[in-house]
């Protein structure tokens, strides 16, 4: 019987490896100046083309290593995965950025990203489509994104990005508040008032001189009334009138939702 030369196994692993080697895409940018990364990158991403730019960014950050412009292609690299939908990658970004840069003077410009990331995480904004805002929804990340505007007020009161961060903490607080209404309205609705009487108070004490307080409080008046503490539900009813004498719910009820009060843009 014939049998196959000694080296015949060898060679075959040596073909193998040669057509893995012939497979490897090549990088198009590995004779590329730092200026050209940076110009096509920035190309990429005036074209939205987000998934294009991050690749390219990642390389300008490497190759441009300790200068400025690496701690801008990390800011650039952000916002683009926060542009392409990748909330987490972005976040991390920021956070890797925020540790390696702490005296950054673009350290402004990272909390205000990092708190936009969370804010438009399909909280809500715009959100004429589905008729559904941020105080239905996760509140995770709503509360990250205010404690990132939280800390750019703070630290960085006359920064460019102060005055819009302060008005989109103001949403927050509104939507956090409104977020305890809906649990309330929903243990109301299935006649859970002990749980709604509870959700309405935590409401009312923990966030005040908000939009919700309105219906937290015409909320324990309707509660009180149906569990039958007649004394209680007119004192929430006396305090409704007094804060809210033109109040819609005490002239027509629980409202609908076609002009929702978070339609701030």
């Amino acid at each position: 019987m014939l049998r196959p030369p000694a080296l015949l196994p060898a060679v075959l692993l040596l073909l193998a490896v040669l057509s893995g080697c012939s497979s490897t895409p090549t990088d198009p940018t590995a004779h590329w100046s730092v200026q050209k990364i940076h110009s096509e990158a920035q190309d990429e991403m005036k074209g939205g083309a987000w998934d294009k730019a991050i690749p390219l960014l990642e390389k300008l950050e490497g190759r441009a290593a300790g200068t400025p412009l690496a701690q801008q292609a990390q800011l650039d690299k952000a916002y683009a995965e926060y542009k392409n939908g990748d909330r987490g990658m972005a976040i991390a970004t920021l956070d890797r950025f925020m540790k390696l840069h702490p005296a950054s003077p673009a350290y402004d410009y990272a909390l205000y990203l990092k708190g936009l990331v969370n804010f438009n995480d399909d909280l809500g904004m715009f959100s004429w489509l589905s008729r559904q805002d941020l105080s239905e929804r996760d509140q995770k990340a709503a509360k990250e994104s205010f404690e990132a505007f939280k800390e750019l007020t703070e630290r960085f009161p006359d920064s460019r990005y102060t005055p819009d961060a302060r008005q989109r903490m103001t949403y927050v607080v509104n939507a956090l508040a409104m977020y305890e209404v809906h649990v309330a309205r929903y243990y109301f609705d299935r006649g859970a008032y002990v749980a709604a009487v509870s959700r309405a108070q935590s409401a009312i004490a923990d966030y005040r001189d908000v939009p919700a307080n309105e219906e937290a409080l015409y909320i324990l008046v309707r509660s009180y009334e149906a569990l039958g503490l007649t004394q209680l539900s007119e004192d929430a009813q006396r305090v409704l009138d007094a804060s809210y004498p033109q109040s819609d719910y005490t002239k027509s009820g629980f409202k609908g939702k076609d002009n929702p009060w978070w339609k701030l843009w």
